[in-house]
This record gives structure tokens, sequence and C-alpha cells, in this order.
């Protein structure tokens, strides 16, 4: 069975006026998207700036969420780190507090051998008992699981079940399911290719897009899953000049701005990560507008 098959939202952590953790608004984005679709939470991913957060932080943003969806939709954490030490721990923590997956990142820096990820990979998930999915991004990481590599981990480790592919590549992708004979739960790591992803096998998305328009990046999944093919390509070729303005700075930096622009008030970035240029931001608040998402600026 599925983690879950839909949208996932990379959700965005959000802070208070002092810079801290503000727990009482992810209980509100929590519930926004428990309310309006979302399939899955996934926190203190990319989107969620996890790699700014303390572990203390990281630890109690992912107890917290998995108290605040109250099992109305799968929590998934992010638990991956460029020690394998630390992603073990991380992703024994996500266990003991009752997540439903961890989302473990290719070790960033150290650019791992095949052989090194595979061993980290095995390592962490043999110390768990729930499942694992690789998140492949090579843009942000400098280090790619091969499709042949991932696909040895999902034959050969019971609870590694699929991937987060953010590589753009859609024939990496197609030779992942193909190596793996299509048993591998499939996730796109990018807005923009989520119908192409789905045609080849895949049964959802991690999403940015989902922050702001959570029913329709749900409806996009929900409808190519149920045959209707046009409806969800529709949504997919609608969505595009929003997803690409959600994408014209480096992520999360425009998508905070657009959920603050919803009057969610999550606070700043935290640094090194900068406020979003004006120009963006114009560019941003109009398609979302023209996607008949209420702003408040």
């Amino acid at each position: 069975m599925s983690i879950f098959k839909g949208s996932g939202v990379a959700i965005i952590t959000p802070f208070d006026e002092n810079d801290n953790v503000n727990f009482d608004k992810l209980q509100e984005l929590i519930d926004f998207h428990c309310e309006n679709g979302t399939d899955a939470i996934v926190i203190v991913g990319t989107t969620g700036e996890g790699s700014t957060l303390t572990m203390e932080e990281h630890s109690e943003c992912i107890r917290q969420a998995v108290s605040m969806a109250k099992k109305r939709v799968p929590v998934i954490a992010g638990t991956g780190s460029n020690n394998t030490v630390e992603a073990l721990k991380l992703s024994k923590e996500a266990d003991s507090f009752g997540a439903d997956a961890v989302l473990v990142v290719t070790p960033y820096y150290n650019k791992a051998t095949q052989k090194g990820l595979k061993s980290h990979y095995t390592d962490v998930a043999k110390a768990i008992n729930i499942p694992l999915i690789i998140y492949n991004v090579p843009s942000r990481t400098g280090c790619k699981v091969n499709a042949d590599t991932a696909a040895e981990l999902i034959k050969e480790v019971d609870n590694i079940v699929g991937m987060k592919d953010a590589t753009g590549d859609i024939t990496y992708a197609a030779d992942l399911m193909h190596y793996t004979n299509g048993d591998c739960e499939l996730y796109s790591g990018n807005d923009d290719m989520v119908v192409p992803m789905l045609s080849i096998g895949g049964i959802g998305v991690i999403s940015v897009l989902a922050n702001v328009a959570p029913k329709e990046t749900h409806d996009m999944v929900a409808s190519y899953l149920e045959g209707d093919v046009k409806k969800a390509c529709d949504i997919q070729i609608k969505a595009m000049p929003l997803i690409h303005a959600l994408f014209s700075e480096v992520n999360p930096i425009p998508v905070k701005y657009a959920v603050n622009a919803m009057g969610f008030d999550v606070g700043n970035l935290r640094s090194p990560l900068s406020e979003i240029e004006p120009e963006h931001a114009r560019v941003l608040i109009e398609e979302m507008k023209k996607f008949g998402i209420k702003v408040n600026v």
C-alpha cells in the first residue's frame, strides 16, 4: 500500500517576529491543507527551510506536525543529512514520533560514490520501521543516485519504497520505472512535470505549488489517476505561469512570500536566504490572482 497518492505539500516552516518556529501558525497551515485536499504533509524539507533549522528545531517540527495532523493525512519527515549518523538519528526520531515515512535526500557536499549512497540508504532504512523515500535532487546536492542504484535499493531493502525525483529528467524517471518493473512509488519533485511523471507510472507529487493551490494540485493528480487525463493536463498547463513565478528565485523564497501574501503571516526567511526581488514579487502576485488565489497585497 502506497504512503499516499496525490499531492503531498512540501510545507513551509513559519517563523514568528523573533525568528523562532511559530508552531501555532504551523497548526493553522496543516489545518488549511487538511481542509483543502492535500493528501500528505511533508515537513522540514527543502521548502521548509530544513537546512536552516537546528537539530532540536528540526526534530520538534516533525513531532509537532505528527501531533497536529491527527492522522488526517500522512506525515512524511525530511530526515536527510550529509552525515549518515545524523540522518539515522533524525530518521529514528521521526519513527518514534509516529511519522508515516521519511524523505531522505542524497548526502550533499560529500559527492558520495554509488557504493557510498547504497550503504547510506541501507543503513538508514534498516534502522527504522517506517518507509523511506529517496530524494534525488542533484541540482542542490551535487550528488545523484543513478537509476540502477536506486532500483537496487528499492528491490533489496524492504522499506525503501520509492523516490521523489527532482532531476527534471523524464528519461531518468522512465529508466527507474523500467529497472523496478514499475514497482516504485514515484513522486514528481517538480511541479512543472507532474502529469509527465504520472504518465510513466508516478503516483503523485511532493509539491511547492500545493502551498498556495492545494485543491488544484490534488485535483491534477486525482483526475489523472481516475482516468481524466484531459482535466489533469488542463490544470498542469494552466498552472505553468504560476509555477514559473514560484521558481523565479531559489525555493522557498517566492513561495514563502506567496503564503504571506495570502494572509497567513508566516514570517521571514532565515539567512542566507534573502527576500524576493520586487519585480519577481510583482509577477508572482499577478500570477496568483490570475490563478484565482486571493491575496492581501
